[in-house]
């Protein structure tokens, strides 16, 4: 891509420093917007640490649940 951008540059009229310039400027403009991005997704192994996080509050809040009704239940016999 930055062959055909820099040609297309230097096709139009534009000097050869001006043309390597605005190519160097978009494609530091698009590495930013990439880092970005990859900041933003979660990966593979973020969803699996938050699956397990999942799945130990959720058996912990049913065990939690369990002795609140055994605990509620011995209570009122």
């Amino acid at each position: 891509m930055e062959v055909e951008i820099y040609t297309a540059f230097i096709k139009s009229g534009v000097s050869d420093s001006e043309a390597k310039a605005a190519v160097e400027s978009l494609n530091r403009a698009i590495d930013r917007r990439y880092s970005f991005h990859a900041q933003q997704l979660d990966t593979k192994g973020d969803l699996s640490e938050t699956k397990v996080e999942i799945i130990k509050w959720t058996i912990g809040s049913m065990l939690a649940s369990v002795g609140l009704f055994a605990t509620i239940t011995k209570l009122w016999h």
